[in-house]
């Protein structure tokens, strides 16, 4: 069943590397960032691939926005964490990238292809913003992966959660 505005956004705890030269992965979970800090989540299908790679260097590269808007970012996908520290590190990002190799919290958020052009199970591009209650404030979830997410609309919505 599809994530909606209004509802709690649904529990999850994945690993990942807090910076790219972290040295172990670590765990992070998503309802301890409650009374924290807004927090925008970022499904996409995979690492090294041109879109994924675009929307991501995007993100590094207007960070500040979001800080100024309070907010924490974490990007998902289905690879492997040590897959996406090496290229969280090619680019430098300065974001954590969480692994969902098992493919759960994609289930959960209803963000899976059952099939992208063989590709079993990768995740949709989609976009969250969860506000600091736990509630999701926005969700938009594309058939199409190489739509980037509306940027100008998640910035518009963190700045209605200061």
């Amino acid at each position: 069943m599809p994530v909606t505005v209004g509802q709690p956004a649904p529990d999850f705890t994945l690993k990942g590397f807090e910076t790219p030269d972290s040295a172990a992965p670590q765990e992070f979970t998503l309802s301890k960032q409650k009374g924290q800090k807004n927090v925008v989540l970022l499904f996409f299908p995979l690492v090294y691939t041109p879109v994924c790679t675009t929307e991501m260097c995007g993100m590094r590269d207007t960070i500040s926005q979001y800080n100024d808007l309070h907010a924490q970012i974490y990007a998902i996908s289905v690879d492997n964490p040590f897959a996406q520290k090496a290229w969280a590190k090619e680019l430098k990002l300065n974001f954590p990238v969480l692994s969902d190799f098992n493919k759960d919290v994609s289930a959960k958020y209803d963000t899976l292809f059952p099939d992208l052009k063989g590709w079993k199970g990768v995740s949709k591009r989609s976009a969250f913003v969860i506000d600091k209650t736990g509630t999701v404030r926005y969700a938009a979830v594309s058939d199409d992966p190489g739509k980037l997410p509306d940027f100008e609309a998640i910035k518009k919505t963190l700045s209605t959660l200061k």
